[in-house]
């Protein structure tokens, strides 16, 4: 059988971490996980630190995050993502909103980009799942910079889809929403204050009465989706859903 690649971003820690974990129990797989903090390697686990709003060090490294070879099946997940300073516009710091869609939306596209560069005519099976946000689709005060970035990864997606559709490169595409999940970008949520994020108390229930998803059943259902990819036809999708 013919060894399937997966490239994770935002490997270290939360969904990431999980997804690693998950998928290095299949077999004849391969794992290149991308992180800002340092990881170790092991037989089939291959860590690159990285900062992905460091957009010239990710461009320099791209031939290590899409390693040659001959793959049944590549698989990216763009899962890396920031929620930023929490507060409302006009009280911002200029250099965060650049970095929320650095990290959020223009690494991704510098990904895909390449992904499709270096597997687009070659590996049989192919798919991009961009993690995305329910954010996307409404208006949540404090978090412009995360919502915008969100909705642009899904119009991004999108537009992916439909030119590999035109163009027959046959990569299916997903921006999928994990629901709430219990990670550290939760538990920065919370420590914003009340005055610069209406909905404080909202989210701070959703962890008192343990309404958020554990990483790793996130993961189960990505694991899921990919094992049953013509379940679940369409570009945006969410994991409440299956």
């Amino acid at each position: 059988m013919q060894t399937s690649l997966y490239i994770v971003t935002g490997s270290s820690k939360g969904l990431g971490r999980a997804l690693v974990e998950s998928l290095l129990r299949r077999p004849d797989t391969k794992v290149v996980g991308i992180s800002r903090s340092e990881e170790k390697a092991t037989e089939r686990f291959f860590p690159i630190q990285l900062d992905l709003s460091d957009i010239q060090t990710l461009i320099g490294n791209l031939d290590r995050v899409f390693p040659s070879g001959s793959y049944q099946r590549v698989v990216l997940i763009n899962n890396a993502g920031w929620i930023g300073e929490i507060g409302p516009m006009g009280d911002l710091s200029p250099l965060g909103i650049a970095t929320v869609h650095l990290v959020n939306t223009v690494a991704p596209a510098i990904l895909t980009n390449a992904f499709i560069e270096k597997y687009g005519n070659s590996t049989p099976e192919k798919v991009v799942i961009n993690v995305s946000s329910g954010a996307a689709r409404k208006a949540v005060d404090g978090w412009s910079s995360y919502c915008s970035s969100k909705a642009a990864l899904n119009q991004f997606t999108l537009v992916a889809q439909e030119e590999s559709d035109l163009k027959g490169y046959g990569i299916r595409y997903i921006a999928l929403s994990p629901g709430i999940i219990d990670t550290p970008m939760q538990g920065e949520i919370r420590a914003a204050s009340q005055e610069r994020f209406s909905q404080l108390e909202k989210f701070k229930a959703f962890k008192d009465t343990n309404q958020l998803s554990t990483p790793a059943e996130t993961a189960a259902k990505v694991n899921y989706l990919l094992d049953h990819l013509d379940e679940f036809p369409g570009v945006l999708l969410d994991v409440r859903e299956f």
